[in-house]
């Protein structure tokens, strides 16, 4: 029942920030609005551990911050090998097994990594990973790194 009104909680809160208007009728339609769709999510069973991870929640705190320094740092990166005039790349691709076991661990790991400028997942299956990385250093990065470990602290409460 929490994952429900979690659900209710978010969907509310994202269409009072998306509405901007505080009276009361638009709250109220809101507040039907949330609750229809968690009505509706409910019937066709969509709100499970993977679609509405919100044992994730306080995780996300910690990890999304970091995340977000790192892709800075990644961009700052891929800027100035773009604007070297000897454009100093090395396309290097990289196969690893990342130290997830939960699907939403493994998404987590795979999109963080296709966020950080200058690397993409090309593959994730079979508990593998391919990576492409615009340097040699950027693609070896991914490997045991401190992703890889950050990620899998994330995924630790997950159900699996």
């Amino acid at each position: 029942m929490s994952r429900f009104a979690s659900l209710f909680a978010a969907l509310y809160l994202f269409w009072l920030l998306l509405s901007g208007y505080f009276t009361a009728s638009l709250m109220t339609a809101g507040a039907g609005c949330a609750l229809a769709v968690v009505w509706f999510s409910r019937r066709m069973d969509v709100v499970d551990a993977e679609g509405h991870p919100v044992q994730l929640g306080i995780r996300a705190w910690t990890y999304w911050p970091w995340l977000i320094v790192e892709i800075m740092k990644s961009a700052w990166s891929v800027s100035r090998i773009i604007l070297d005039p000897r454009l100093p790349i090395s396309p290097t691709l990289v196969r690893f097994k990342p130290g997830q076991k939960s699907d939403v661990g493994l998404v987590v790991h795979a999109n963080s990594i296709t966020l950080t400028p200058g690397t993409i997942t090309i593959e994730a299956g079979a508990g593998e990973f391919l990576v492409h990385g615009l340097t040699r250093d950027a693609a070896q990065g991914c490997v045991a790194s401190e992703m890889d470990r950050r990620v899998t602290a994330f995924e630790a409460g997950s159900a699996r």
